[in-house]
């Protein structure tokens, strides 16, 4: 996997860690689709948060969800432009507890740019997910 690829994941997970939404916005594609199920569940959403804009509603939507939501990568496998991710979650909130979980990602890079993401609360559904549709 390059270096790159982990650089620009790293980058991403600090620049939503930190809530720099310019950051944010900057690394994804103006097209991005994002689905970050358990936060858009907390607030009753079924659609992904698509755009520049969905990503602004996304990281509003997490201030209002969570007190506290860091990410981790500790692991990025890459197949092309996809990227599969695992890491850690640590949310806290007063509705829904807390949660230091393992998390899994898939993000679809183009052009040093994330142009679709989706969370897997259960990693193994993620590997699974990533290389059936590798095939």
């Amino acid at each position: 996997m390059p270096s790159s690829h982990l650089a620009l994941v790293r980058r991403l997970y600090e620049c939503f860690n930190s809530r720099d939404e310019a950051c944010v916005v900057e690394l994804c594609d103006e097209s991005m689709e994002f689905f970050p199920v358990v936060t858009a569940g907390a607030v009753g959403r079924d659609a992904p948060y698509t755009g520049r804009a969905g990503l602004r509603d996304y990281l509003a939507d997490v201030a209002g969800v969570w007190e506290e939501l860091r990410i981790s990568p500790a692991e990025v496998e890459a197949r092309g432009d996809r990227l599969l991710v695992r890491g850690r979650v640590y949310a806290r909130s007063r509705e829904l507890g807390i949660r230091d979980v393992p998390v899994a990602w898939i993000w679809e890079v183009r052009d040093g740019r994330f142009v679709r993401g989706e969370v897997f609360p259960n990693p193994q559904d993620a590997a699974e997910r990533f290389v059936g549709e590798a095939a």
